[in-house]
């Protein structure tokens, strides 16, 4: 009886055990959707909008980094790899994809035109510009 109560005893505290270290090492990583809608709650909150308007800023932010996403990384291509002709076409490919983002960016400046002033546009820029500084800084530190 006292073996199996030991043994009772070691397999509930391995199963104690296992779960809190599970539960600590699974730092779930946030979706692209779920981060998007974090920053757009951070802003929004940051900014001090009204309810109506928190909820209209935070779906069109969270569109527009939808319609971002869908256009793909840019293109990255090892240029000193690369011969004259090699290096322009991927030189183009760059302004390309820099352009879609630009004319969506006037698209989605239009749109905030229609719920946020002038002067609240910017600073959305400013605080969308800050947070993603930082997520690069961490970025890089986790990456070393």
């Amino acid at each position: 009886m006292k073996c199996i109560t030991r043994l009772l005893l070691l397999v509930v505290s391995l199963t104690v055990f296992s779960s809190t270290i599970s539960a600590q090492g699974s730092k779930q990583r946030l979706s692209r959707k779920q981060l998007a809608e974090v920053q757009a709650k951070h802003i929004a909150k940051e900014m001090a909008m009204n309810d109506t308007t928190s909820r209209r800023f935070i779906k069109t932010f969270c569109q527009f980094q939808q319609e971002i996403w869908a256009l793909g990384p840019r293109p990255k291509q090892p240029y000193h790899q690369m011969t004259d002709e090699e290096t322009e076409q991927a030189l183009k490919a760059r302004f390309a994809h820099s352009q879609k983002i630009l004319d969506l960016r006037q698209k989605y400046y239009v749109i905030y035109s229609e719920f946020l002033t002038q002067k609240q546009i910017r600073r959305v820029y400013e605080l969308e510009r800050l947070m993603m500084e930082r997520l690069s800084k961490r970025s890089k530190k986790a990456n070393r």
